[in-house]
């Protein structure tokens, strides 16, 4: 139960409100609905043509390439493990000592905002894992209907698998 919860119910406890003055205690209250707005009612009929209202998140395949300096390949390894660890939306990562590239979904409103995340990962998370001082030199963002469409027509990245974290 959520503190406050019983209080609220007309419970003698002292540990949350006292219950409304307007209500005996022990009394149920009465449930009120509200009107659906005219975006929500926009939305239910796109969403029933099968339409997509335009500020709902898609998936994003995103593939971002980091370089540097050589640093010992286990320590890159697991660095990289650390961070699928830590973040399991993670797909696949490859590395060798000098450059790795991280693949994975990202759910996003568009894809600036899908990018913008992608740009942050590797230094936010760079203390946190031990990841190589690193720059990004790439990335590359597409959405899932790119993605599956390059698959099928044999030009496109190979599916991630096998996932974790693996040499070139």
């Amino acid at each position: 139960m959520r503190p406050g919860v019983a209080a609220a119910r007309g419970s003698t406890s002292t540990d949350g409100p006292a219950p409304s003055p307007s209500r005996v205690p022990g009394e149920e209250r009465a449930l009120t609905s509200v009107a659906a707005g005219e975006r929500y009612r926009a939305e239910e009929r796109e969403s029933s043509e099968g339409t997509r209202p335009a500020d709902a998140p898609r998936l994003w395949h995103v593939t971002l390439s980091v370089s540097g300096e050589e640093a010992p390949l286990k320590e890159v390894r697991r660095a990289l493990e650390q961070l699928a660890h830590d973040h399991p939306f993670l797909l696949t990562s490859r590395y060798a000592p000098d450059h790795a590239e991280i693949r994975y979904w990202e759910e996003a409103r568009d894809l600036h905002d899908a990018a913008a995340v992608a740009l942050r990962l590797w230094g936010e998370h760079r203390q946190t894992a031990g990841l190589p001082p690193w720059e990004i030199v790439g990335l590359e963002v597409i959405d899932r209907q790119t993605y599956h469409q390059r698959i099928a027509e044999g030009y496109g990245p190979a599916p991630a698998t096998p996932v974790g974290v693996h040499p070139f």
